[in-house]
This record gives C-alpha cells, sequence and structure tokens, in this order.
C-alpha cells in the first residue's frame, strides 16, 4: 500500500510538460540524426538539419522545440494499492499541473485549448483541460504517460470499418499517401487495430509514445505477425517518398507501431495516428517518496549539421521592395534568405479580416505588396523579440487565399501543401507560397529582430503582428507558375510500391 500526495502528481506533471517542451527523446534524435546522414534529398537533409539544429538550440535555451507546445493528453495507470491524498481528482491534480506549466513565467508555453468547440471557441488561456485516460492496474505506484501533440499532426488522425479481409496495411500506405505533410513528417505513424472504434483511435495514441525501435526490430528480424506488419508498413511509406517536410526524400518515419486488441467478428476497427518532428513524450512512476524529474538528455546525441546550401548559392530577398517580376524568377525547391518586415496571421485573424471585409469596411492595415506568415509564436521571455515561432499548417487558410490575393498580397509563408485550388489562384495572381521548417521554432525566431502588435491584440498568438526578419530561411513551395514542390519532390523520390496481404 502507498500513498500519493496529489501535489506531487501536480508537480510531476508541471515537470513533465516542460521537459517535453523543451527536449527531444533521446531515442528519437538517435533515429532523426541516422535519417540526416542516410537522406540523398538536399531539400529534406536541409529540414532534417533544421529541426535538428533548432532542437540543440531549444535544449540550451531551455525553449519550446515547437510555437505549437500541444493539447495535453496523460494515459494513467493508478495501482489497485495506491491511494491518492488531498481533495482533489486525479483529474484536477493532473489539469493543475499543465496549467503551472504552461504559466510558467520563465519558460511560458503557448496555451492553445479552446472551450466551447461548437460555437465560441475562446481561448481557455492556460491549455486546460487536459485529455486523461485512467486505468486501473495491480500494484501500488502511479504511473503517468505525458504527452503534447500539435494540431497539425491531431488533425490527420485518420479511423475506418475494414471489411475484416481487408488487408490493414493497403489501407494505411494509402492514407498516409493522402494525408500530405501537414503531420510534419519526418515522425512515427501508429496503427491501432480492434476493439471498437474509441478503442482503436485510443490503441493507436498510446503506441505513439512507445520506445522507437525500428531500427533494432530490423536488425534482429521480426517475431511476431505484428512486427512483420511494422516492418513492412515502414518500408512501404518510406518508399512513397514524402520526405522531410513533405519535400521528397528518403524519409517520412523513422518508426511505424501497431497495436491490436480483440474485436467483434463483423468488424475491423483500424486507426491511424500520426507523430510529428516534435514528438513530445514522457512515462514517469510515482511511488508515493515525492514527485518525480527526468534528467537532460546528453547534448553529444547531436550530430554536426553541415548548414545545407552553401550561403554564396542562397537567394537574398528584400521583402520591403518585392516585386512579382522578381519572384517569376524564383524555382520550386529554392531557398530564400528573406529580410524586411512581414506580417503575420492565421485562422482567427483570416476570418476576422473577411469579416471586415463583408461590412464594406476597410481593414486595420494594408495587405498590397506584403508578405504574410502563418504563425502563433510563443510569449517572448527576457531579451526575446518574440518566442519560438514555427509555422502552422497552410491548407486552413485556403478558404481565405483569394480574399488575401485580392487585396494586394504577395507571398504566403506556411507548412505543408496547398490545395490544388488554391495553387491555381496563386499561379493566377502571379503570387508564390513559401514554408519554413516546422519544428524548426528556435531557429525561425532567432531571425527575428523586431516585433510589434498591427491589429486583433484580443485574439492572443492569432493576432496580426509585423516581424522585422534578417536573412529568415524559407523554401519556394510554389513558384508564380504553379509549380509545387509537394509534387514535384515525392514523385522523384517514390520508389516502386510492393502489394500486401496483411
Amino acid at each position: 500500500m502507498s500513498t500519493i500526495k496529489g501535489e506531487d502528481i501536480t508537480e510531476t506533471i508541471r515537470a513533465a510538460l516542460q521537459y517535453i517542451a523543451v527536449y527531444h527523446a533521446p531515442d528519437y534524435i538517435r533515429r532523426l540524426s541516422d535519417a540526416y546522414r542516410r537522406e540523398e534529398s538536399p531539400a529534406a537533409r536541409d529540414a532534417i538539419g533544421q529541426i535538428l539544429q533548432s532542437a540543440r538550440m531549444a535544449a540550451l535555451g531551455n525553449r519550446p522545440v515547437c510555437q505549437d507546445t500541444g493539447m495535453v493528453t496523460v494515459f494513467a495507470r493508478l495501482g489497485q494499492s495506491a491511494t491518492i491524498s488531498g481533495n482533489r481528482t486525479l483529474e484536477q491534480c493532473i489539469n493543475d499541473g499543465v496549467r503551472l506549466a504552461y504559466l510558467d513565467a520563465g519558460n511560458p508555453l503557448r496555451a492553445s485549448m479552446v472551450a466551447d468547440p461548437i460555437f465560441g471557441r475562446r481561448n481557455t488561456r492556460d491549455n486546460t483541460p487536459a485529455v486523461t485516460h485512467v486505468e486501473s492496474c495491480l500494484g501500488d505506484t502511479l504511473e503517468l504517460m505525458v504527452a503534447a501533440k500539435g494540431g497539425g499532426s491531431e488533425n490527420k488522425a485518420r479511423y475506418t470499418m475494414l471489411n475484416p479481409a481487408a488487408p490493414v496495411a493497403d489501407w494505411v500506405v494509402e492514407t498516409v499517401a493522402g494525408l500530405g505533410a501537414g503531420w510534419c513528417p519526418p515522425g512515427v505513424i501508429s496503427v491501432g487495430v480492434g476493439g471498437s472504434a474509441e478503442k482503436a483511435m485510443l490503441l493507436a495514441k498510446r503506441a505513439l509514445m512507445d520506445e522507437i525501435d525500428m531500427h533494432e526490430l530490423i536488425e534482429r528480424g521480426p517475431d511476431t505477425a505484428e512486427e512483420e506488419l511494422r516492418i513492412e508498413l515502414y518500408h512501404r511509406i518510406n518508399d512513397l517518398g514524402i520526405g522531410a517536410q513533405g519535400l521528397g526524400g528518403l524519409t517520412t518515419v523513422v518508426d511505424v507501431k501497431v497495436s491490436s486488441y480483440p474485436t467483434h467478428a463483423a468488424s475491423k476497427p483500424v486507426a491511424l495516428m500520426p507523430q510529428c518532428a516534435a514528438n513530445r513524450h514522457a512515462k514517469v512512476t510515482l511511488t508515493g517518496a515525492g514527485p518525480v524529474y527526468l534528467d537532460p538528455p546528453d547534448l553529444s546525441l547531436w550530430p554536426e549539421i553541415d548548414g545545407g546550401a552553401a550561403e554564396g548559392t542562397l537567394r537574398r530577398v528584400n521583402v520591403d521592395t518585392l516585386t512579382k517580376a522578381e519572384m517569376a524568377d524564383w524555382q520550386p525547391g529554392e531557398t530564400l534568405l528573406l529580410s524586411g518586415h512581414i506580417l503575420t496571421g492565421r485562422d482567427a485573424a483570416h476570418r476576422r479580416i473577411s469579416e471586415i471585409l463583408a461590412r464594406g469596411e476597410a481593414l486595420p492595415f494594408s495587405l498590397r505588396g506584403r508578405v504574410i506568415y502563418y504563425v502563433g509564436p510563443v510569449d517572448p521571455v527576457g531579451s526575446e523579440v518574440v518566442g519560438p515561432a514555427g509555422p502552422t499548417t497552410s491548407t486552413r487558410m485556403d478558404g481565405y487565399t483569394q480574399m488575401m490575393l485580392d487585396q494586394g498580397l504577395l507571398s504566403m509563408i506556411g507548412k505543408a501543401e496547398r490545395g490544388s485550388d488554391t495553387v491555381e489562384r496563386i499561379a493566377k495572381a502571379g503570387a508564390t507560397y513559401l514554408i519554413a521548417v516546422g519544428g524548426a521554432a528556435v531557429l525561425v525566431s532567432r531571425a527575428i529582430h523586431g516585433a510589434r502588435m498591427v491589429a486583433f491584440e484580443d485574439l492572443g498568438m492569432e493576432a496580426v503582428r509585423e516581424f522585422e526578419v534578417r536573412d529568415m530561411p524559407v523554401t519556394v513551395a510554389v513558384d508564380s507558375s504553379g509549380q509545387s514542390v509537394h509534387r514535384l519532390g515525392p514523385a522523384r523520390w517514390r520508389r516502386e510500391p510492393t502489394a500486401s496481404g496483411a
């Protein structure tokens, strides 16, 4: 019998969330470093290099690896011989830990949770509540698996009910091929099979937190049919050629997880859960001896990064004097270094702009000749101009693109591909679409040397700001003629698919 104090649970959750916001797990760094050394696609290798560089900067500076510091999910296993003391429920203890972690003055994390999800969608300002799942088990300890999953990867979760005879592998590969790059690869794909609809989803999400061991599994060989399926999916998904950030390359996933559960004879529920390049999760066990703290990873895990393209080959762009004629020379996949003044704005800001224009009113700022960055940065600390400020998934802004182009917008910066209709609209306007590397939020923020509020301050991290940037690295994703690197890259690196019977 053990007694676990509620305040120890709260402190453990607080510390774990601060830890996973700042540090990548060692197993992921090892496999991502392997992928960096092995990658043959220049664009994908540069993207992986930026993620690794940014992750090391985050670890050294104690700042979030990604500006989207995630929705907190906790899988708790409470021993039947353990007692939680105090006048709070386990969920309340966890939520109090979330609140403390996200409002930490020394390292504030971005609050992304909204209440009233159907109508008001009001930000709770402290990232509560967590999504908590509690399971009873034998023993006298409390095991907590803590994750903070970003919206880009969470939005790409998929579910289906297959015919019992249908192969799981084919559905998974086809589904991943259609996800695009919004889930921010390279990462992990997890598959849950069986149980009921909600059980399959829980199986998939829980398995995402298991240690990355594909390298070891391939070396020793599979012992079970599920392990054979994991290896098959790993090779087939990487053979799609999607690559880092969807730029085309050898590594889309560093591991694939498969978890199953008995199901109804007439059913075959299958869930797919992607994990992004942030890969934030940790496991801690409380015994009653006090709160639990994790040790920082060894910085020697990070490889030497060669810097990608030689500086002399990079095109420097002054966005303050940018013209359509200048953009016409840009090529898909080309790296640019942007300097000057850019606006920021994402979902809520675009919706506010739409409402103002629909009323026939003038905007409080001009979009003519401007570049906009789809970002919701973390609050700055100390001498920072802005906190980690990586891009958000651009497809959510597709429905507003024509409106923005009609206002004279020249270019947009985000992550992942754009819809085909949006690409056509961009080309027709002679505009362009650029991407920054998702998962390189600290690296991007170092290029921001000034920030001021422009409009919609009430929207918090979604307000419109103006950033002064110097040598901000971006890649041309859609050029002014409508060529898309997210189509050209994967097509070049895709390998012949193989059939499956699994």
